[in-house]
Order: structure tokens, then C-alpha cells, then sequence
């Protein structure tokens, strides 16, 4: 596996990890909000949203073995003690506030997944193990994922700022 000399592989570790943790914490966030939104509206956006979600994550871990280094199970325990503690804050914010919240952190989320993959743009020719993955693919996706989280987020703002009921 050729790589670099003047890569920080280190660093690239504990980044792709970052970002692994994060996908972790959004799939279970998102396994919540599924369960707590069955039959109503978002619930295919949702299941759709987490399938992409899983989609890059599997990206993301196939790249960590190809680069062999180690997915880190302190930040995947960490990711899910964040989520263990947002959950808790999102029930307590009442329906509407909370799933509004849930939504912003997905979106932030998403926007780190589409700066991941332009990061490693930026090192694809010094790493031979990128050829291969379209990272500006990846990067496009991740931004139409923004989007459509946005457009939800969007709605539930109305609904969680107006009387109108969520349907």
C-alpha cells in the first residue's frame, strides 16, 4: 500500500475516525427519530437518509482497512454516549423543537461528510489508496443529502415555531 511520505497517517487516522464516530452517532440518531416517526411523515426520508448514511460509512471503514489502519472503539463509544445524551435532550425539548434539533445536527453532520471527502481531495494523488473512490461522487451526494435535510428542517421550523400540527 503506497502511500506518501510527507502524509501524517496519524493524523489521517484519527480524522477518518472523527468522521467514522460521527456516522455512528447519526445512524443511531437516526434509528430514534425512524422508530419515534413510524407512520407519519418523514419516516421514508428518514430510512432513505439512513441507508445513505450507512452507504458512506461502509466508504469510510473499507477505506480505513485499505489504508490499515484501526477503527477506534473509544470514539465509536463516544459517538454513542453523545447520542445517548442528545436523545435525552431532544425528548425533553418537547416534539416539534426537538425534531427540529435532530435535524440541524443531521445537517451539520452531513456538511462534515461533504468537507471529509473534499479534504481528501486534497491528498488523492500522495495516497494510492483513493484511487479508485470518486470523491467528488461522494462529495455531490453528501451535498444533495444537505438539501434534502435542509428542506425538512425548513418545514419543521414552520411547524415547530407556528400551531400547525405535524402530519
Amino acid at each position: 500500500m503506497e502511500s506518501s511520505p510527507n502524509l501524517n497517517m496519524k493524523a489521517l487516522s484519527s480524522y477518518l475516525n472523527d468522521h467514522l464516530a460521527g456516522s455512528v452517532a447519526a445512524i443511531m440518531l437516526l434509528d430514534r427519530l425512524i422508530d419515534d416517526d413510524k407512520g407519519h411523515r418523514l419516516e421514508n426520508f428518514l430510512v432513505e437518509l439512513r441507508e445513505d448514511v450507512r452507504a458512506d460509512q461502509e466508504v469510510l471503514q473499507n477505506l480505513i482497512r485499505k489504508l490499515d489502519l484501526e477503527e477506534s472503539s473509544v470514539r465509536k463509544a463516544g459517538a454513542w454516549i453523545a447520542e445517548t445524551v442528545g436523545q435525552a435532550k431532544i425528548a425533553l425539548s418537547g416534539d416539534s423543537v426537538g425534531l427540529l434539533q435532530a435535524m440541524e445536527a443531521l445537517a451539520l453532520g452531513v456538511t462534515g461528510k461533504k468537507l471529509l471527502w473534499r479534504a481528501l481531495r486534497t491528498v488523492e494523488a500522495e495516497l494510492s489508496q483513493l484511487q479508485g473512490i470518486d470523491l467528488s461522487r461522494l462529495e455531490q451526494r453528501a451535498a444533495d443529502q444537505f438539501e434534502r435535510v435542509e428542506k425538512e428542517r425548513l418545514h419543521l421550523s414552520r411547524e415547530a415555531f407556528t400551531n400547525e400540527e405535524k402530519t
